[in-house]
């Protein structure tokens, strides 16, 4: 499968953005999508992730602000942010992968698909 990210840009401090992750290849519906971001500096961090079911995960820093969605018809798996800050700042990447157990969907290391990053970045 190959995935491409977009929906970044230029935001202010709580400003909201809407970021989409396209997915190409069959049987999209039976993978792992995960967002993960990376700020300069820092290590790759989990954002969220959805599983084939729809069931959502997300970082104790994300949750409650950010949205994680799919349209498997569309082959399209949203990240929608509201309440951005100066620390969501960061290259956001998608991920997938059909076979990471629930323990694992936080950790990079297991998604063997990845997407080109998108830069948001939030200005305070």
């Amino acid at each position: 499968v190959q995935l491409q990210a977009s929906g970044g840009g230029l935001m202010q401090t709580e400003g909201s953005l809407r970021l989409s992750c396209a997915a190409s290849g069959r049987s999209f519906s039976s993978y792992i999508v995960g967002w993960f971001r990376q700020a300069p500096g820092k290590e790759r961090e989990f954002v969220a992730a959805i599983r084939w079911n729809g069931a959502t995960y997300y970082a104790g820093s994300t949750k409650g602000r950010f949205t994680v969605s799919r349209d498997n018809a569309k082959s399209t798996v949203y990240l929608q942010m509201n309440s951005l800050t100066p620390d969501d700042t960061a290259v956001y990447s998608c991920a997938a992968d059909q076979s990471i157990i629930v323990t694992s969907m936080r950790s990079s290391q297991y998604y063997d698909y990845w997407g080109q990053g998108t830069q948001v970045t939030v200005s305070s």
